[in-house]
């Protein structure tokens, strides 16, 4: 689902939550009916007092972006529970802090504000929630100034928030526990990685594979010019 189409309840046409075309497939697989009844029973524009608490307890959320071209791009953001700020029913907030310095997903949200979040609990209730909702970028001195976000122990310690995101929400809804994993939490700083490799900037060895055409074309011009 997406915020293709207002939420404006049942019993209005054609006027349901979700994308045109997840209603036209419905149809198409006679799933309609089931459709229905979960955005009756489960998709609403806000965020109810239980989903508040839930939000202000996780410690990692993954983060869907496009940019005005419908190139899409996923992330991950994490950090001490609470670090996703709920300010009230329809409006939540994150941190961005320095990274590698691409914005992908700052860049995306300044082309095309529509921006998913899903939060999944993988340590106790084993269930998730999907925040769809229009983002906007400001700086941390606004979100200090204006929302009182300045406690950096609050967001991650040690790190400064150097913009935030607001979202204002337009459509929550559950995603079920039924295929989410339980995961055991574990000090990273006393795992035990023997015989793995570390996971470092080239971890998946891209580093490499750049570096072989430059290697071969240097060659290439060392046996030409001898």
């Amino acid at each position: 689902m997406d915020q293709h189409t207002p939420h404006e309840g049942l019993g209005e046409g054609d006027a349901l939550p979700g994308s045109r075309g997840e209603h036209v497939l419905q149809r198409l697989f006679a799933t309609r009916d089931r459709a229905e009844r979960f955005y009756e029973r489960q998709v609403v524009d806000h965020l109810t007092p239980h989903m508040r608490e839930f939000v202000a307890r996780q410690e990692m959320v993954f983060v869907g972006t496009s940019d005005a071209s419908g190139n899409c791009d996923t992330t991950f953001r994490a950090g001490p529970p609470g670090f996703v700020r709920v300010l009230d029913g329809r409006t939540l907030m994150y941190p961005e802090f320095r990274g590698n310095g691409v914005l992908a997903s700052l860049g995306n949200i300044l082309e095309n504000p529509h921006l998913s979040l899903l939060f999944v609990d993988f340590f106790d209730d084993l269930v998730g929630l999907h925040v769809n909702g229009a983002a906007t970028i400001t700086t941390a001195y606004d979100a200090a100034r204006r929302h009182g976000l300045a406690d950096e122990d609050m967001t991650a310690p040690g790190r400064r928030a150097e913009r935030w995101v607001k979202v204002e929400v337009e459509e929550a809804y559950i995603h079920c526990s039924k295929h989410i994993p339980l995961l055991v939490r574990q000090d990273r700083r006393q795992r035990a990685p023997e015989g793995r490799r570390p996971a470092g900037d080239d971890y998946f060895g891209v580093g490499q594979v750049k570096a072989r055409p430059v290697e071969r074309a240097r060659e290439k011009a060392g046996k030409t010019a001898g």
